[in-house]
């Protein structure tokens, strides 16, 4: 029987889960965690953009300007690029690095990037406010603790074919660290389907919320890998109560060194960050509705 099985009818965890300082038991309130002044965990869902790769000085620059304007906060951009092919572009490497810091300095962003091997952590944590591990590094345990004891915000993305519990094993090996800040995210699993990249489970979202008092956000553009896919799917993983979302913005998609089907254009994320304000309004407004109507009820009775 598998951890998410072994909870009782309370929702509490029994004292065998791998999970222990993740789940409710352990803390019964949402995580709150704060990037600079933007709270991820609260209620209203952060957007975090940018390009799957920091190709070049101009490229990540002028994308952070834009994305600044539209009221974006957090910049993704990989500067060491994971790829299936030996032959793939791989990343900049620390120049990608000192890119990202480039591109916070000249619009006050905060940055998100992926660390992929133990021995980069304290490099990528001199330039990065947040640390991403990759779903390829997910059950990189010798990584996971090594970013465990930077007391710095982590994002944890999903495996491929990760079952729930082992997702929240592996952010339990950086909370047993010591760092509290740790973001789960969701990117598409690997299932039987030809017509997208990933399956996104959204399942998992509200699956989560259930049994972990951590955040999860939602990375349509992997989770799809189709970007005519990345605006319902987005809305879709608000409606699952999705703490945030992650999407892929280039300034010429077509174009891109990295990923180039499921990135979209400045105009296109422009157009979905409308619509993504509009439903998190609406969600709200319902969130607030619920709980208003809770406590009449519990009034009367």
């Amino acid at each position: 029987m598998d951890g998410l099985r072994k909870q009782n009818m309370n929702g509490q965890q029994s004292d065998s889960q791998p999970y222990r300082l993740a789940g409710l038991r352990y803390k019964s309130t949402p995580t709150h965690i704060d990037i600079n002044g933007t709270v991820i965990g609260a209620s209203d869902p952060v957007v975090i953009a940018g390009p799957c790769a920091v190709e070049h000085r101009e490229q990540i620059v002028s994308v952070a300007r834009n994305l600044r304007e539209l009221g974006v906060t957090i910049l993704r951009g990989g500067a060491f690029k994971p790829r299936t092919s030996p032959y793939s572009f791989q990343g900049l490497g620390e120049q990608g690095l000192r890119l990202l810091a480039e591109a916070r300095e000249a619009t006050g962003m905060s940055i998100i990037t992926e660390v992929m091997d133990a021995s980069d952590v304290e490099l990528v944590s001199d330039y990065a406010d947040i640390l991403q591990i990759g779903s390829r590094n997910m059950q990189n345990y010798t990584l996971l603790k090594a970013v465990g004891r930077v007391r710095k915000p982590v994002m944890l993305k999903r495996g491929m074919s990760a079952q729930l519990a082992e997702f929240l094993a592996s952010a339990e090996y950086i909370l047993a660290g010591g760092n509290e800040q740790v973001i789960l995210c969701e990117r598409g699993i690997r299932t039987f389907v030809e017509y997208s990249r990933n399956t996104l489970d959204l399942n998992v979202v509200p699956a989560v919320k259930a049994v972990s008092h951590l955040p999860i956000i939602v990375d349509t553009s992997h989770g799809t890998g189709r970007r005519d896919l990345v605006e319902p799917m987005s809305i879709a993983a608000l409606a699952a109560g999705a703490d945030g979302l992650m999407i892929e913005v280039h300034p010429d998609p077509d174009n891109a060194l990295s990923d180039a089907d499921q990135a979209v254009s400045i105009d296109y994320f422009a157009r979905l960050l409308k619509k993504v304000h509009s439903f998190a309004e609406w969600r709200a407004s319902s969130n607030n509705a619920h709980v208003e109507a809770d406590s009449d009820e519990e009034i009367t009775a």
